[in-house]
């Protein structure tokens, strides 16, 4: 089987105490997941048993491309004491299997038989391939999640770093070399396009715009490797410089020079806009002093102060890869020591036998706390960490530029330029950043993941195992009873030459984990998501992190022939969106829009519990994980009431707007009410003024709503007074207007006040009595002295001779 999926053992070594096998690798086996889970059966059972596994399973959680190479019975025992052990350690046939994620697990098979070396056998085939074609993620069926190249990626991060993020990269301008963009201080370079420079640094540079091409390759012949100083991060607004390079190649008399080298490192402290002097430069080496020195005897060293201008030269002390792979080994076998269950199936807290106290063996407590202190990781962790924060401080503070390296300048200094550009720019705490932080200054700047990890590179096999050697040094925990293994004696000082496999992206993804419990929001992703990169990392499943550099991958084609992690990660955030385990609830991201200068004292570390814990304590490591749980189901319940309310809130909003529109109705009613009875009002006023007018004339006026509008008349002016509709074409009307005429005798003066004053004033009145109207001419006479004013508009339904109204 080839390599196994995400939080799968990938490494192994094998053993038992009478007739053992070694094994290392880099791949993994499926059957080590089944194991675990009849563990998981058999860990609550008072007597040991042995469980078969059946022939020819049904395995269905073999991932595409995964197939069984070869399946015998196997045997997994759970002793409750350690006398148990020692007796039936003689009759059992053992099989150890080491992961790299600090898995240990122990297969027994039945003796006398050679089940154990078939399968002993089939892992060693698939977990030592000899090729990089035979790793898992060429087979594995991940093309399915493809990404954009990662030189593209790399040129649009250069981009934004200058200040052209409106420039989008392409393959196109990539193949053109069309791509050398720059601003005020720096610029990108084509030098190393073909990587003739550096064949470990990508093919386009950040370099200062005052160094030409030529005397950047000239500069390259002083550092080691041709790792040159070049740019990684530039502030946007002090224009200081984070920059990487390896070690210079001052000699064993510590006194060669290079003027190129010098000028190039000069000009990371140049100032933005003309702005007079230079800044402080600070080169920091990752290294102890002692170290550095010892370099020197191989050409190599480190940088006088003297000769790089206003220049301080600092020494950080962090140990090599040697020392982090014995290191994590030492953890690893103390985590196995005490943990919950070790893998021999010992439970820590009956270990040794003797008085227990508190639960647990007092004398196994107190060598567990001897034992973690002597692993050291911790300690190197908080070394790395200190060491970034110290760089980020200074750039972001002083505005000083620094320098940074070790020897090679692919270990140390990427952890530390990593580190502290995520100290530095808030856009790398987010899941594209984070993303382009990795493949800038871990895979395109030529860490070699491939020796680190123990892979094939283009040469052929890998040089060595991914091995973590158990160390019996002075103060170290003794191996528990049963798993002793050939290999576990201390190795001879000469195999650190040859075994280059060390931990050092788990340990930085480590340093990025304590950063996270320091500032909980700072970050956008969460530790599950750190976690769940490092085993996409170590299962092979993916290529983004195989071969040693850029170009290595570019020649083999990885980008076109495996698939991508990152967008194998993306896809499964999808799934969930934001409520995801990848994403940090907590994250805020104007709560730390700026660097992050956390202090030495906040930089001590601990035990990284869902990565650290998981194999050995699971409970106390998923302690964490479920309160993240409930955190997130409360912030699930959060969205659901947030979203109740905001509902509930828009019908308010409508419904305040429906009454307000109501009430804006409600008002144009009323004003069209108040206009009506005015209206009303003064046509009442208008009615009477015409009721008396015509009365004056001897006339009976009767107004009636509803009726036909015939107007009757009892005298003889019939003929000249007529009817008329409202709107002269309408059958119906609203208004009907009756006026009739009255004769003289029948009106009696005493009844008709107008004809008192007509009888009495009007000059034309015969001696007969009785008016002559409308044949005298008194009519205007009257309507003067009365005080009448006539309103064409109220005698819009009459229809009177015009001479009526007007005078002779």
């Amino acid at each position: 089987m080839a390599a196994s999926r995400t939080r799968r053992s990938t490494s192994y070594r094998g053993g038992d105490t009478s007739d053992s096998d070694t094994m290392e690798s880099s791949a993994g086996w499926d059957d080590a997941l089944d194991w675990l889970k009849l563990e998981v059966l058999l860990q609550h059972q008072s007597v040991s048993r042995s469980v078969s596994l059946p022939r020819h399973g049904n395995y269905k959680c073999l991932l595409e491309g995964e197939r069984v190479l070869a399946e015998e019975y196997l045997q997994v025992a759970k002793n409750q004491s350690a006398p148990r052990q020692s007796e039936k350690s003689t009759s059992r046939r053992l099989l150890q299997v080491i992961g790299k994620d600090l898995r240990i697990v122990v297969f027994g098979f039945r003796p006398r038989t050679k089940q154990r070396r078939v399968i002993y056998d089939a892992l060693q085939r698939s977990s030592k391939p000899l090729r990089i074609w035979d790793l898992f993620a060429f087979s594995c069926g991940s093309l399915k999640f493809s990404n954009t190249n990662p030189k593209v990626r790399l040129l649009n991060e250069y981009f934004r770093l200058l200040g052209k993020g409106s420039y989008g990269a392409t393959m196109n301008i990539i193949d053109k070399e069309s791509y050398m963009k720059s601003n005020e201080l720096w610029r990108i370079s084509n030098v190393n396009s073909s990587y003739s420079i550096c064949q470990t640094y990508p093919f386009a540079l950040v370099l200062p715009k005052s160094v030409s091409d030529d005397e950047v390759i000239q500069a390259s012949t002083f550092r080691a490797r041709g790792r040159l100083p070049v740019i990684s991060w530039c502030h946007p607004v002090s224009g200081a410089v984070l920059a990487r390079s390896s070690q210079p190649l001052v000699g064993l008399m510590m006194n060669l020079r290079s003027n190129a080298d010098e000028k190039l490192v000069a000009a990371l402290c140049t100032r933005p806009g003309g702005a007079r002097g230079r800044r402080k430069l600070y080169i920091a080496d990752a290294r102890p002093r002692k170290n550095a020195l010892a370099n020197g005897a191989m050409g190599g060293g480190s940088e006088s102060s003297s000769n790089y201008f206003q220049s301080e030269v600092v020494f950080l002390g962090i140990d090599n890869i040697h020392a982090m792979r014995e290191s994590l080994s030492r953890l690893r076998d103390y985590l196995d020591t005490h943990g919950t269950t070790s893998s021999d199936g010992m439970s820590s807290f009956l270990r040794h036998g003797g008085w227990t106290w508190g639960g647990g063996n007092l004398s196994s407590m107190s060598a567990s706390v001897s034992a973690f202190g002597d692993s050291g990781w911790l300690t190197h962790v908080q070394s790395v960490l200190t060491g970034a924060a110290w760089i980020a401080g200074h750039v972001a503070l002083e505005s000083a530029s620094v320098l940074v390296h070790c020897s090679d300048g692919w270990d140390r200094t990427s952890q530390l330029v990593a580190l502290a550009n995520l100290l530095l720019d808030p856009y790398y705490r987010t899941f594209t950043g984070f993303q382009v932080l990795i493949e800038k200054d871990w895979l395109a700047f030529g860490h070699p993941f491939a020796d680190r990890m123990g892979i094939p590179t283009t040469s052929g096999s890998s040089k060595m195992p991914f091995e973590l050697t158990r160390q019996a040094s002075v103060g170290s925990f003794p191996p528990s009873p049963g798993r002793q293994s050939v290999g576990s004696s201390p190795a001879p000082s000469a195999s650190h030459a040859q075994n280059n496999c060390s931990p050092i992206f788990l340990q930085w993804i480590d340093c990025v984990s304590q950063l996270l419990r320091i500032y909980p929001f700072a970050f956008e992703f969460s530790s599950a998501f750190l976690v769940d990169l490092l085993d996409c990392m170590m299962s092979c499943r993916f290529g983004n992190f195989f071969c040693n550099s850029e170009r290595e991958r570019q020649q083999i084609g990885i980008a076109e022939a495996c698939g991508c992690m990152w967008a194998y990660l993306a896809d499964v955030r999808s799934s969930q969106g934001r409520s995801h385990g990848h994403y940090n609830l907590f994250y805020d991201q104007l709560k730390h829009d700026g660097p992050l200068l956390p202090p030495a004292a906040a930089l001590a570390p601990t035990l990284w519990p869902q990565f650290h814990l998981r194999w050995a304590c699971p409970s106390e490591a998923q302690a964490d994980d479920e309160l993240e749980d409930r955190c997130k189901q409360m912030s699930l319940r959060f969205n659901e009431l947030h979203k109740a309310k905001e509902v509930a809130e828009k019908k308010a909003a409508d419904m305040t707007s429906a009454f307000e529109s109501l009430s804006v109705e409600l008002r144009h009613e009323k004003q069209l009410s108040s206009s009506s009875i005015a209206l009303a009002k003064r046509a009442s006023k208008e009615s009477a003024a015409i009721r008396r007018a015509i009365q004056s004339l001897g006339c009976n006026v009767h107004f009636a709503s509803g009726g036909g509008g015939d107007i009757e008349t009892g005298s003889p002016l019939d003929d000249r007074l007529t009817s008329r509709e409202s709107n002269g074409q309408n059958d119906e009307s609203d208004l009907s207007v009756s006026i009739s005429m009255v004769a003289d005798e029948n009106v009696s003066s005493a009844s008709n006040p107008i004809s008192r004053i007509c009888e009495t004033l009007c000059p034309l009145r015969t001696r007969e009595g009785g008016c002559k109207w409308p044949d005298a001419g008194c009519a205007q006479l009257g309507s003067q002295f009365l005080g009448l004013k006539a309103n064409y508009d109220a005698f819009d339904k009459l229809s009177i001779y015009d001479s009526y109204f007007q005078t002779d």
